[in-house]
């Protein structure tokens, strides 16, 4: 009870004022508490936007850190390029609270107005499009997140940006489709877009022996597409896929000033070198070089030209429709007032947009391709029928009549089985209307179908990845790309067992005939164009070489014993070029022994154009993997290019350099 009493007047008793010492130390303690529970490394509350050069300053600090000056030659090919596209990058943006460079860092998405219809309409359309935003994790969900089942967010609205290829990404991560862009977190594992990019699958050439199969036979390719392709993604910052390099397209990429013929009566001139090669000492290459007769443009003859443009909505993009129309506005510009020109476009069904039309009425063609708009399928089948159809209707007799495809490839409408377009173009080609095909754009290219078409249609295949690729395949390779002085032109190549070991052609794989194709009339095979030059290189294993690969046979050595002496023991191979005229059905013979008069001593003996060719076949074999060019550098193939660079009037060769040094870089950071 007394216990209870004490409580009752406790509870009735007024608390003692504080002391003003005490009332100090309680304030003191609870600062230092609030402080400690409080302090973090990083600013609180909202961080205000840095200025331009304080962002571009963080985010050169940020590369350091992650210990670029650790490998002095690598921060000079690496970092350097990524600063200034990040400069350029940054400039082009808004100032915003993204920050680079950190360990902990704030990304936002860029606020944006709502869109409206139309653009919310666009959006849904546009094929393939990627708007995904990650969603902020801790440290251990995003480990979790690097599964390819990870899940991701429907995007906010973004603003509309400038069109940009590829996907680069510092601290932050974003994926961007032309004028769209969305921002994730740095810390954030985005999944990867696939590409839906087709191209053939084919095996390099193997080291054949010269005593079993001493005959080698190839349909010539003047085709540049795969170039293109190749430094679209080195400048991407990536390594091409091994299938996208033929090696023969990029050494037929460059102009070479071979020997050419004096009359289109004998279309072309053969030229055979047999030098040293670079990447083995114990082997020769053999160096076939071919110059087309160059037409002058006051005996160019008059043409009929079909643009056959695709439409669909896989075009909308800024890489392909609106390049597109620029591409073409360029060769209206180099051809004469009484070429004619018609456009056929296709999209769910073909059209025609434009019926021939003389280019003295240059207006009326050039407002025809600004009127083209992207949407629908792909009814590439209507389409190229309809283009056959009014090249037919226009044909000029003694001229150049020819079908110009544009697009991505993408045929999903009507006849989109390769083999059954391969046969339309086969039953086409019998008008003696010829084929050009030049592909647009990355994500969906359908490059196989691309070069069915083109390799069956008496025609040539670019890809056209920038306007200045189009000034170059349109206007500077005009006469090459739009007139012909000869069609279906097969090489044959036997080489003699009692020089040569071994050989192996480089490139060409998907030109490969059959040896009984050469005198086959019927048998379909590459065009090449006033001016063109064709480079064909073997590398050859001379006999008695300890770089031989292949075993001899067990009874193949006395079989030789008791055999005749082979006839011309003293030549390397004999080379037969077979060839039809433009407007004929029946083949014509070049032929050439190679023999001691073409060896040349020394690589440095040989002209600067032909060991420019070699570095360039050099560097598409290491891109390809192959295991000839494993233990050759880099800096080797520069130091043969560089030396062999030459008059180079429109940096071709000069780029050909830095596209070697980005590969390099590239290979380099992937070990």
């Amino acid at each position: 009870m007394a216990n209870n009493d004490e409580l009752d007047m406790l509870r009735t008793i007024s608390a003692p004022p504080p002391g003003r010492d005490a009332k100090s130390r309680a304030l003191q303690a609870a600062l230092a508490a609030y402080d400690l529970e409080n302090s973090s490394p990083a600013g609180q509350g909202s961080r205000p936007g840095l200025r331009l050069t304080d962002r571009i300053q963080q985010l050169w600090s940020g590369m350091m850190q992650k210990k670029l000056y650790a490998a002095p030659a690598l921060a000079t090919l690496v970092a350097l390029p990524v600063a200034g596209y990040a400069t350029f990058y940054l400039m082009d943006r808004p100032q915003s609270p993204f920050v680079f460079g950190t360990d902990r860092e704030v990304t936002e998405a860029p606020a944006a107005r709502p869109a409206t219809p139309r653009e919310r309409h666009e959006a849904d359309a546009e094929s393939g499009a990627a708007r995904l935003y990650a969603e902020p994790k801790s440290a251990p969900a995003v480990a979790q997140r690097q599964d390819k089942s990870a899940t991701a967010m429907p995007a906010p609205a973004a603003e509309s940006v400038a069109p940009m290829s590829g996907a680069v990404g510092f601290a932050g991560n974003y994926r961007s489709k032309p004028d769209r862009m969305v921002y994730a977190p740095a810390d954030a594992i985005m999944p990867m877009e696939e590409s839906n990019d087709r191209v053939q699958e084919f095996e390099t050439n193997p080291v054949r022996s010269a005593l079993e199969t001493p005959v080698s036979t190839f349909s010539v390719d003047v085709d540049t597409a795969s170039y293109s392709f190749v430094r679209r993604s080195l400048k991407e910052g990536v390594l091409p896929q091994p299938d996208t390099v033929r090696v023969e397209e990029m050494i037929n990429y460059f102009p070479y000033d071979w020997k050419g013929p004096e009359t289109a009566e004998t279309p072309f001139n053969p030229t055979v070198t047999v030098m040293p090669t670079p990447w083995n000492d114990h082997t020769r290459l053999m160096h076939v070089a071919i110059k087309g007769f160059d037409v002058k443009p006051a005996e160019q003859p008059r043409a009929n030209l079909v643009f056959l443009i695709d439409v669909s909505g896989s075009m909308n993009e800024q890489d392909k429709l609106p390049l597109l129309r620029s591409a073409f506005r360029l060769l209206v510009g180099k051809l004469k007032p009484d070429d004619t020109v018609s456009i056929v476009t296709y999209a769910g069904a073909a059209g025609t947009v434009l019926e021939p039309t003389r280019v003295s009425e240059r207006d009326k063609i050039l407002q025809a391709i600004d009127t083209l708009t992207p949407g629908g399928s792909t009814a590439g089948e209507a389409g190229i029928k309809e283009a056959y159809r009014l090249a037919e209707k226009s044909f000029v007799e003694g001229g150049v009549n020819r079908v110009m495809l544009a697009t991505d490839g993408d045929f999903n409408v009507g006849q989109s089985d390769d083999g059954k377009l391969k046969r339309l173009i086969e039953e086409k080609r019998e008008s003696g209307v010829f084929l050009s095909v030049f592909g647009f754009g990355r994500g969906n290219l359908n490059d196989q179908t691309m070069q069915t078409i083109a390799q069956n249609g008496n025609g040539t295949a670019a890809y056209i990845d920038t306007l200045a690729e189009a000034q170059k395949v349109l206007v500077q390779d005009a006469s090459s790309t739009l007139f012909p002085i000869a069609k279906d032109v097969k090489i044959q190549v036997e080489f003699n067992p009692e020089k040569v070991s071994e050989y192996r052609l480089i490139g060409y794989e998907t030109r490969a005939l059959k040896r009984e194709d050469f005198n086959n009339d019927r048998v379909d095979a590459g065009e090449i164009g006033s001016g063109h030059s064709v480079t064909a290189i073997y590398e050859i294993t001379p006999k008695g070489s300890p770089a031989v690969m292949i075993d001899d046979l067990r009874y193949g050595s006395a079989a030789a014993d008791h055999s005749p002496r082979v006839q011309n023991a003293g030549e390397y191979a004999f080379v037969k070029i077979r060839y039809k005229l433009p407007d004929g059905d029946v083949s014509k013979l070049i032929t050439t022994p190679v023999t001691a008069a073409n060896e040349a001593a020394s690589l440095a003996a040989v002209s600067d154009d032909q060991r420019f060719s070699v570095a360039v076949a050099a560097f598409g074999q290491k891109l390809r993997n192959a295991d000839q060019t494993e233990k050759l550098g880099y800096d080797r193939i520069i130091e043969i290019a560089a030396a062999a660079r030459g008059a180079d009037p429109y940096g071709y060769r000069s780029e050909f350099l830095s596209l070697v040094r980005l590969a390099s870089a590239l290979d380099s950071g992937k070990r």
